[in-house]
């Protein structure tokens, strides 16, 4: 339990660690460039990883891989997006809504009302008073927001990909279509003339980082420790975030906006508390 635990905390600075130095690369590519770059080496590792060619989906197979894919794609372009406009640790926290909104719907428990109260009451302190507007833009909440719409979906979509099918596969595959997915939108947006070989490894280390390393332990944690735990611990990930946004970025945010996101963070523990495997 407690090497699983440590797992899935390096899987945890992993991912905002690599969403922070991703953002380092806004202003060379932009946020639709660094989504593809992510996207486009992610899948080539994990293709060179899991080698894919191994069980090609069936006809019947590939809607349910590319909608779960789909909505992955689209989480890291909304993510990327909102990133460009506000703190990683404010990003971070709003996404969390999605998945948090998934589960209180699903559920049928009315103590959830409680959790549900809490992170809506966590997301309107969270947003900037008058003087921050400036540096906290409203499309960048809207994105995030978006981001865990897709959020929400990936979690959904995921519980209908083929069930004889490995983790790992449906992971490479879902990475596959992904970047299929989410290439079209940064087309217009991508400056192939920025693109120069000394980013290169910096935007693999990226996909590394927030795709390839971290997805692989979430599998390995997952089948070490129940799902209850496991949804507890990633309820930590804002603050992980909070932490690499200051490391990284140099990112603050207000005593009331700190306050908020442990409001979400409790919300979406005390959902995690009570959660039971739902069938959908």
């Amino acid at each position: 339990m407690f090497s699983a635990f440590l797992i899935l905390v390096v899987a945890m600075f992993s991912i905002q660690a690599g969403a922070g130095f991703a953002k380092t690369l806004f202003p060379i590519v932009g946020p639709f460039g660094a989504t593809n770059l992510r996207l486009f080496f992610a899948s080539v590792i994990l293709i060179i990883l899991w080698r894919p060619w191994r069980k090609i989906p069936q006809k019947e197979e590939f809607l349910p891989l590319a909608l779960y894919g789909g909505s992955l794609g689209l989480m890291n372009l909304c993510f990327y997006l909102a990133l460009e406009k506000i703190p990683l640790g404010l990003a971070v926290t709003l996404e969390f809504c999605g998945p948090l909104c998934l589960s209180l719907i699903l559920s049928k428990k009315l103590s959830d009302i409680l959790w549900a109260s809490l992170a809506t009451l966590g997301v309107i302190l969270i947003y900037p008073e008058n003087s921050q507007i400036n540096s906290t833009d409203t499309v960048g909440i809207f994105f995030a927001l978006a981001a865990g719409f897709f959020w929400a979906l990936y979690i959904y979509f995921g519980q209908k990909t083929p069930k004889d099918m490995s983790h790992t596969l449906v992971t490479c595959w879902g990475m596959i279509f992904a970047f299929l997915i989410s290439f079209p939108f940064g087309v217009g947006h991508f400056n192939i003339q920025s693109l120069n070989f000394e980013i290169i490894p910096f935007a693999i280390g990226v996909a590394i980082l927030s795709s390839a390393l971290p997805y692989s332990l979430e599998m390995i944690a997952l089948r070490k420790i129940p799902a209850k735990t496991f949804g507890i611990l990633v309820s930590l990930e804002p603050a992980f975030a909070t932490l690499f946004g200051w490391i990284i970025l140099n990112e603050m945010m207000s005593g009331v906006q700190m306050m908020a996101m442990m409001m979400i963070m409790m919300a979406s523990m005390g959902s995690a508390l009570g959660f039971k495997k739902i069938n959908f």
